[in-house]
């Protein structure tokens, strides 16, 4: 079984602390984004440029999605796309995505689209946090740590 890391990377915030621990584990990473993004010089590290076609890059991921790959990423839809899929999914902020949470994450996300839609003046995501990041690193190590057993 061979593990590697998918990473929605447009908007990450956490790509640094993903090359470190992928690097320790000594697993690939897919760093997936619309355009060119600067990775590191590894040959466990790999840019993949999708193009600007809308969802390009969350449905090159969803394809690529299965038991043997983490999934990074904030996006609901594409989080519950590779649960089905069978990937493990972790948010940025270190949040996992199950098959308990994403139900009512997904209804919780078309709530706000409702509010945002007509008119209410709602606050976005949170600030990304020292805790966030130190959250997601614990988070993606553990989860390589289980998925290698």
């Amino acid at each position: 079984m061979s593990l590697r890391i998918l990473v929605d990377a447009d908007a990450c915030p956490v790509k640094d602390e993903i090359y470190k621990v992928a690097w320790r584990h000594g697993v690939p990473v897919s760093i997936i984004s619309n355009s060119r993004l600067r990775v590191p010089d590894h040959p466990l590290i790999a840019g993949v440029v999708v193009g600007d076609a809308f969802d390009a890059a969350d449905d090159w991921i969803a394809e690529r999605s299965d038991a043997t790959a983490i999934v990074v990423t904030a996006d609901i839809l594409l989080a519950d796309r590779c649960l089905k899929a069978g990937a493990t999914v972790i948010a940025p902020t270190g949040k996992p995505f199950t098959a308990n949470s994403i139900g009512s994450a997904i209804a919780t996300r078309a709530i706000m689209a409702d509010l945002r839609a007509g008119g209410d003046v709602i606050g976005g995501p949170a600030p990304f946090t020292k805790a966030d990041r130190s959250r997601f690193l614990q988070a993606l190590d553990t989860a390589l740590v289980r998925l290698k057993r």
